[in-house]
């Protein structure tokens, strides 16, 4: 069974996904405050976490910012109005997947299993990357998931990770929108055109002052920083 922690304030909801995610390996467990979510997830471990936008104490955006500083856990947010601008602000903050209210629970199991398999594999290709990918102050240390610049740590997603480690790994290479969502996210997810424009402009933020990642115009987007380690 995969443990998944709900935050949403409707009860009602919470006893109907743990009945019916049950069917499907994933154990639901429901909090209805942010504070009781949060709690959960520093006490207990999970695959991954549902969290509603609109919630007492404070929103959703608030929450999964705080999630995200400790934790790269899969989060799938849920907004009541499925507007473009609540999933924009999910991506830039950090959520890995939407679903509008009101959904099919078959949708959020698919959508739940492959955000999980998704990241679970990312930590199961340690043996095929160095132990440490080292460039112009740019380092990346795949059995870790740890990136430095400049020899200082930075707090990256799960996404923005592996956004960096897919370019790195193929420096000449020019990935355009469609096969960087590919990797990312799987075809089976809803994709928008704005989602690739958005994680590497966080990823971009976050390496600075380094220049790693070029837009080639009609291309897409390449890895700019030659290793120096080989």
């Amino acid at each position: 069974m995969h443990p998944v922690l709900l935050i949403d304030d409707d009860g009602k909801l919470g006893e109907v996904l743990t009945e019916y995610c049950a069917q499907f390996s994933i154990a639901i467990d429901p909090a209805l405050t942010p504070s009781a979510g949060l709690k959960k997830l520093e006490q207990q471990s999970f695959d991954a976490v549902i969290l509603d936008v609109m919630l007492p104490e404070m929103n959703g955006f608030d929450v999964c910012r705080e999630i995200r500083k400790t934790n790269d856990i899969p989060i799938i947010m849920l907004t009541a109005r499925g507007d473009v601008t609540d999933r924009i602000v999910g991506l830039e903050i950090g959520a890995d997947d939407y679903l509008p209210k009101p959904f099919d629970p078959r949708e959020l199991v698919a959508r739940l299993h492959s955000n999980i398999k998704r990241h679970l594999a990312s930590g199961n290709t340690i043996e095929a990357t160095p132990a440490v990918m080292q460039y112009e102050g740019l380092s990346i240390h795949p059995i870790e998931r740890e990136v430095r610049v400049a020899d200082n740590a930075i707090e990256l997603t799960t996404k923005e990770y592996d956004l960096l480690l897919l370019l790195a790994e193929q420096p000449s290479k020019a990935f355009n929108r469609d096969e960087i969502l590919q990797q990312l996210r799987g075809a089976e997810n809803e994709l928008f055109s704005r989602s690739v424009d958005i994680l590497v402009s966080r990823l971009r933020a976050k390496l600075k002052p380094i220049n790693a990642i070029k837009t080639v115009h009609g291309a897409g987007y390449t890895f700019t920083l030659p290793r120096s380690d080989a």
